[in-house]
């Protein structure tokens, strides 16, 4: 899934989790960076060899993000191989296991901003095809993955904007019906 969507169900979902607990801003700000963060990690590399070769970030980052497979541009393979392997640790639910384990073990609890990395993972899972980026959640013991539908298919993308405008719709209509949030605060 493309970043910008990452983002905006991962709000939807923090606002419908609003309507029953105490999300403070500064906890959605969080939780949405979290749910794009995995996207962001590996462009860095991408970041950095712009800087270095003199090339439009934007451009690049354009490019290299709605490409098919097979047609990225092109990449120093150094580049390459540090932005696959940022990709690989940053969707793995190794990863994400580790860190949610953690949590609980020292917490007690499960920070919020964790559910907005373990939506991405999932997400992603499923909206990326084994030919492009794929999710590899068991990565470096395993480079299994899910072959899902490719979401910069056009089709794809057009349906995945369209039920994020029904649920915002939906989302934004319960709003001004719900009751109060409840106790649970989350920051």
């Amino acid at each position: 899934m493309d970043i910008l969507a990452h983002g905006l169900w991962t709000a939807a979902a923090l606002t419908v989790a609003s309507r029953h607990t105490t999300i403070t801003p500064a906890a959605a700000r969080v939780t949405v960076a979290a749910a794009i963060a995995p996207d962001i990690v590996h462009a860095l590399p991408l970041l950095l060899w712009s800087v270095l070769d003199g090339q439009s970030l934007l451009q690049l980052l354009i490019a290299y993000g709605v490409a098919w497979p097979g047609q990225e541009p092109w990449l120093p393979p150094s580049v390459e191989s540090i932005s696959h392997h940022l990709h690989c640790l940053a969707h793995r639910a190794m990863a994400a296991g580790a860190v949610t384990l953690m949590c609980l073990c020292t917490l007690r609890k499960i920070p919020l901003l964790l559910y907005g990395w373990w939506s991405h993972i999932v997400i992603d899972v499923f909206t990326h095809s084994a030919d492009f980026y794929p999710a590899p959640v068991l990565y470096p013991l395993s480079d299994w993955t899910f072959d899902g539908v490719a979401w910069n298919a056009p089709a794809v993308l057009l349906a995945n904007y369209m039920v994020l405008a029904a649920a915002w719709a939906w989302v934004l209509q319960g709003r001004h019906s719900s009751a109060q949030p409840g106790g649970h605060r989350f920051d």
